[in-house]
């Protein structure tokens, strides 16, 4: 299975009016449902003033896990949009918040629909759209001894050291691809006096 996934190179925003109403749309790459939640609150906090801020966000390299609010609005028809851009444009780890500002003019509900789909659609064109890859991670023990042999490894591999303790037992962790990780594991268990850790 591919880790490989699209996704949004960094915060990217659009404004949409209809009939008055104001829709700010504010698109951001996430990693975790913590993080999105984080910022989305972080939004609706800054806008407090608007009468909703409506959100989606979706996340895995398969899009598996994804959640979304109308906020107020009638069921449907602002989340669902939202999240329906993320899906369109085929990306994940991507989180979108939009605050509407009421004009006064009741837009209705397949009004409500074009507008919060237009905004958010607007924020991701906004934006780069990048390739990113699942991480996963190794962890494992090594003697002093072997210290050549691994960091010769590590380079070759392409990994990310994230920790490391050099003693008379070192150890270390590194971040990888998730489609690579496997086979990192795997070499670096025939390195004489390595130990893998879970």
């Amino acid at each position: 299975m591919s880790s490989e996934f699209r996704t949004l190179a960094g915060p990217c925003e659009s404004i949409v009016r209809e009939k008055m109403s104001r829709f700010l749309a504010f698109a951001r790459p996430v990693s975790s449902a913590a993080e999105a939640r984080e910022w989305i609150a972080s939004v609706a906090n800054e806008y407090h003033d608007a009468r909703h801020v409506c959100w989606a966000y979706m996340l895995g390299a398969s899009g598996s896990e994804f959640q979304w609010s109308d906020n107020g609005e009638p069921s449907g028809t602002a989340g669902k949009p939202i999240l329906g851009q993320i899906r369109s444009k085929e990306l994940t780890n991507v989180a979108i918040a939009v605050v509407r500002y009421f004009g006064g003019i009741k837009l209705g509900t397949s009004g409500l629909i074009a507008a919060y789909r237009q905004a958010a659609c607007q924020a991701l064109e906004a934006g780069e759209i990048i390739t990113d890859w699942e991480m996963g991670q190794v962890s494992f023990t090594f003697p002093y001894l072997a210290m050549n042999s691994v960091m010769r490894m590590v380079r070759d591999s392409q990994a990310r050291i994230t920790e490391q303790q050099f003693d008379n037992t070192c150890s270390m962790t590194l971040a990888i691809r998730a489609d690579r990780a496997d086979d990192l594991a795997s070499r670096i268990a025939k390195i004489d006096g390595t130990s893998l850790l879970q």
